[in-house]
């Protein structure tokens, strides 16, 4: 009997010792973040996979009423001042769930980095989940809360600023303000910042390199008008002020291309101009040439063909116009379709986003020394703009100088000839892309859209409709939406 107990206290230690081995196994597949090179795969993740030029540019001032075109509501709904029906690709709905599973990304790898063994060895990762989350969280309170305002932020309300990786179902979440949101988004880049290597990036272009991460600093503290700040980190971003080598060579090299050579480098991670790209899910490049609500013939002469500071020609509108929609674009937003297998007719249309580009800090820098009255300054880096834009440019004939401008713009205010130029030059510079909307937010500027029909349609400085609306679903965790009329 005694040996019988003994035989079965072994088989049944055997069991339980077997049992526990298997039940340390994971369940499935899924990859373990046990390693630095693990958890950067999961941080090429962690950049928002969606696409907010559609409806960013169809509320802007550049987009008008042509009477005829295809219907989106992605371009239909924000030209109307109304919240987007739509809740797929180029919506704010889809942009808002991409951030916040960017958010999540970063959040594990966070995680991941914190638990490691050996965190010493994990330190760029945590800086680019640093960057990767305060950058989702910018775009998200700039979408979705009213824009920065010093004297307002306080009560502002922000968005869910989330710390952690979500490991509950329906997980309650509270917006607070706009100044916490953008505290924290201070203290994650700050942080970051200080612990990124550009060594540990296979294609630096997909990632939060230290220049792109400056091209952020720069672009969030000209939100906040930190100027000083904006000059800081936007010098950054030209090692020895070398800015003409990573412009776009619009009046040389673009200059002779094919449209379909233009489609193919714009957006390339080869071309110095782009600082960080991102793969985003997005019918846009299908649409943006032959939407209602868009470049038309009258918007393409007061953006783009109408005279400028320079007495020069801009050769970089390179546009092609759309018969039967009465549309003008320019060839720079591409679409590559993925197929969802190798022999399937079905699949997802993509668009490679440009999201931080030298143009874009060359612009900031300029604007924040405007506003430090670096007058010299801001001629410099919009003379080096110039010499790149402006057809058979000569500096002897179209230089920009504080005279000509007070000239071209009739005032006597030199500062505010200079900040009338950026803003021009920034305007023409990223048309159809969307990012004259943050302008436009940032200075509080009225958007006003006639329509075919005859009436004319203002977005006031204050209306309520210049903050997108919070998906319904958000409710469920007890997120607010914002008010309307």
């Amino acid at each position: 009997m005694q040996r019988l107990l003994s035989y079965t206290t072994f088989i049944l230690l055997l069991g339980v010792t077997s049992c526990k081995k298997f039940l340390e196994q994971p369940p499935d597949n899924r990859a373990v973040l046990n390693s630095p090179e693990k958890v950067s795969q999961l941080l090429g993740t962690a950049y928002p996979q969606a696409n907010y030029m559609a409806f960013c540019e169809s509320i802007s001032d550049n987009v008008a009423d042509k009477g005829i075109g295809a219907l989106e509501r992605t371009n239909i709904d924000p030209f109307n001042f109304k919240d987007v029906a739509n809740t797929e690709e180029d919506s704010p709905e889809f942009y808002w769930n991409a951030c916040y599973k960017a958010i999540a990304a970063a959040n594990q790898a966070l995680e991941s980095c914190a638990k490691a063994k050996d965190p010493a060895n994990y330190t760029a990762q945590k800086g680019e989940a640093l960057v990767c989350r305060a950058y989702a969280h910018f775009m998200l309170v700039t979408f979705f809360s009213k824009a920065y305002d010093a004297t307002t932020a306080g009560s502002d309300p922000g968005i869910p600023y989330v710390l952690q990786p979500e490991k509950v179902v329906f997980q309650q979440y509270e917006r607070k303000t706009v100044q916490y949101v953008y505290d924290m988004i201070e203290k994650d880049l700050t942080e970051g910042l200080s612990l990124i290597d550009d060594k540990h990036y296979g294609v630096p272009r997909y990632h939060f390199t230290k220049a792109a991460a400056h091209a952020f600093a720069s672009r969030f503290y000209l939100f906040k008008r930190e100027y000083a700040k904006v000059v800081e980190h936007a010098s950054m971003v030209f090692p020895n002020n070398n800015v003409v080598a990573m412009l776009r060579p619009w009046n040389t090299e673009y200059r002779i291309l094919t449209y379909n050579e233009l489609w193919a480098r714009y957006a390339k991670a080869t071309e110095p101009a782009n600082l960080l790209l991102a793969e985003t899910r997005s019918v846009w490049a299908r649409n943006y040439a032959g939407v209602r609500y868009g470049l038309d013939y009258s918007k393409s002469n007061e953006i783009i063909v109408a005279p400028n500071v320079t007495g020069g020609t801009r050769v970089f509108w390179y546009q092609l116009y759309t018969a039967g929609t009465n549309n003008y674009f320019i060839p720079k937003v591409n679409e590559y379709f993925v197929r969802e297998s190798v022999n399937a007719e079905i699949g997802f249309p993509y668009v490679m986003v440009p999201l931080f580009t030298a143009e874009e800090v060359l612009f900031n820098r300029a604007e924040a020394n405007v506003y430090l009255n670096r007058i010299d300054d801001v001629l410099s880096d919009l003379n080096t703009y110039a010499s790149t834009r402006i057809f058979n440019y000569n500096a002897s004939t179209h230089a920009i100088t504080a005279s000509r401008i007070r000239s071209f713009y009739r005032t006597s205010d030199v500062q505010q000839g200079a900040l009338a130029t950026v803003m021009d030059f920034k305007r023409a510079e990223f048309v159809q892309e969307g990012m004259r909307w943050f302008d436009l937010l940032r200075y509080k500027v009225p958007v006003v859209h006639p329509t075919a029909e005859g009436p004319v349609l203002t977005l006031a400085a204050d209306d309520p409709m210049r903050v997108f609306q919070i998906p319904d679903v958000a409710k469920l965790a007890g997120i607010s939406q914002n008010p309307r009329k």
